[in-house]
């Protein structure tokens, strides 16, 4: 355990009449992690006069960086473990996504009436703007970025984060009225949550993080808090396609939305023909034809539904929604293209760190796919996701720490195609590669997080794509 000194205060990001009007002033805060949520709400909370404590279980040397970058703040910092007598004292505990809820000092903390929150909440309690939150277990930030996209295209200034990108808490003294925020959220920040947005999407909800919440009714009760405080007021847009999204709808206080690909919804967005539609409960507007659509397989569709209907509920023009729809390749790890090599295309879908992520990715394709699969396990149910595979993979290659779990489910399906078990990622996609022929897809589309050998998802997908660059550099040589 470490305390460092105190630095000189920084208070220039806000006024000194916002310091003293902020509930945090005078209020000792403890966060939990010093990752890019801790940081944004160490900044935020010193600058409206909290007295800040950071505890983080890595020590000094691996978190230096981002000690640095705290260095004009007077805070406390207590390092290598998180102590007791942190509580004491203390106002307001802050969990960052990364610590569990369950960690014996939060559940010390509820026993003390201690307050919890995190940045997500914080920034929710304060902004000025119009607020889209997205939840859900798969396709959220897809659309998030799609329903951003649109905003900024309607000329309305957007702001695009929360569980992806810049956590949005950091930005918080620049919006304005106007604005749009679009803000995903995991379901790590929804179970603080005790307040909702006036906007808010639940894309799906199955089975992901069970080794986080253990059943699937806490997993739920967290994404359900998206909705749970709403109002009368309040807009919130479902999945009909989706039963653990339409369980939610009992929580519905204002007007519910709908979105789907099965069914002609009265009040949202549908497929009807070739052609995606919008319904406000009384007209029908043709969208845009399926094939404006530039993202690949139906779960994208699908989430192109729910950013039209999104957009539309906050008042977006039908135009800068179609101009959206027209453009939008896609965000980063998901089903990205890397590039063909001798005929073979690589794809990078590390963004899928749950089965039903990867079965979606499997659907998206129609050519022969090689499957990199691997990481580790959030307590998952496999059975489901070995018989896709057995279906649609002409060859597998598992790493990390799943390898072992993946191919028994494989070989109890009674599956038959090549699988290959590595180590490394590296070795994956050099095994592929030797098995891949012209008109072959290479799909890294992990299934589990990527916790065992990486920091997270985009870290993993940013190896995938050196390796690819590697292999392309060597074919033209």
């Amino acid at each position: 355990m470490s305390n460092s000194p105190p630095n000189k205060k920084n208070l220039s990001a806000l006024s000194a009449s916002a310091v003293n009007k902020d509930e945090l002033a005078g209020k000792r805060i403890v966060i939990l992690g010093l990752a890019r949520q801790g940081k944004a709400l160490a900044r935020f909370a010193a600058e409206v006069g909290a007295e800040v404590v950071i505890s983080d279980l890595r020590p000094a040397e691996k978190i230096g960086q981002a000690l640095d970058e705290l260095a004009d703040l007077e805070l406390e910092t207590v390092l290598g473990t998180h102590p007791m007598t942190l509580l004491d004292k203390t106002d307001v505990l802050a969990i960052s996504g990364g610590v569990p809820a369950d960690a014996p000092i939060v559940q010390a903390a509820r026993e003390r009436g201690i307050r919890l929150t995190n940045d997500s909440l914080e920034f929710i309690k304060r902004v000025p703007a119009a607020v889209i939150g997205i939840t859900g277990s798969a396709g959220k930030t897809t659309t998030t970025a799609l329903t951003g996209v649109m905003a900024q295209l309607s000329g309305r200034r957007t702001w695009v984060g929360g569980n992806i990108g810049r956590p949005l808490i950091a930005d918080l003294d620049k919006m304005a009225p106007d604005d749009i925020v679009v803000q995903e959220l995991s379901s790590f920040q929804l179970e603080l949550w005790t307040q909702s947005p006036p906007v808010a999407a639940v894309l799906n909800v199955t089975p992901n993080h069970l080794d986080r919440h253990k059943t699937m009714a806490a997993y739920s009760g967290a994404k359900a808090n998206i909705l749970r405080y709403q109002n009368a007021s309040g807009v919130a847009v479902l999945s009909a396609d989706d039963d653990g999204a339409m369980a939610l709808r009992e929580l519905v206080r204002g007007r519910l939305r709908l979105f789907s690909l099965r069914w002609r919804v009265k009040d949202g967005a549908f497929v009807d023909g070739q052609k995606i539609w919008l319904r406000d409960g009384q007209r029908e507007t043709a969208v845009c034809e399926l094939g404006d659509v530039q993202l690949r397989g139906w779960h994208n569709v699908l989430n192109v539904l729910a950013a039209t209907v999104l957009a539309d509920s906050v008042g977006l023009p039908l135009e800068a929604i179609r101009q959206a729809i027209h453009t939008f390749r896609g965000v980063e790890h998901r089903l990205e293209v890397m590039g063909t090599i001798k005929g073979v295309q690589y794809i990078n879908d590390s963004i899928a760190t749950a089965p039903e992520r990867v079965n979606a990715a499997l659907d998206s394709f129609t050519e022969p796919i090689i499957l990199l699969a691997g990481g580790r396990d959030k307590d998952m149910v496999w059975e489901p996701w070995a018989r896709r595979v057995r279906e649609r993979a002409k060859a597998v290659v598992l790493f990390g720490e799943l390898a072992g779990l993946m191919e028994e489910h494989l070989a109890a399906t009674g599956a038959n195609q090549p699988v290959i078990r590595v180590e490394t990622l590296a070795e994956a996609v050099a095994a592929a590669s030797g098995l891949a022929e012209p008109g072959d897809v290479v799909l890294l589309s992990p299934g589990g997080t990527s916790f065992d050998a990486f920091n997270d998802f985009a870290e993993r997908g940013e190896l995938f794509r050196r390796l690819v660059a590697a292999l392309d550099e060597e074919a033209s040589n």
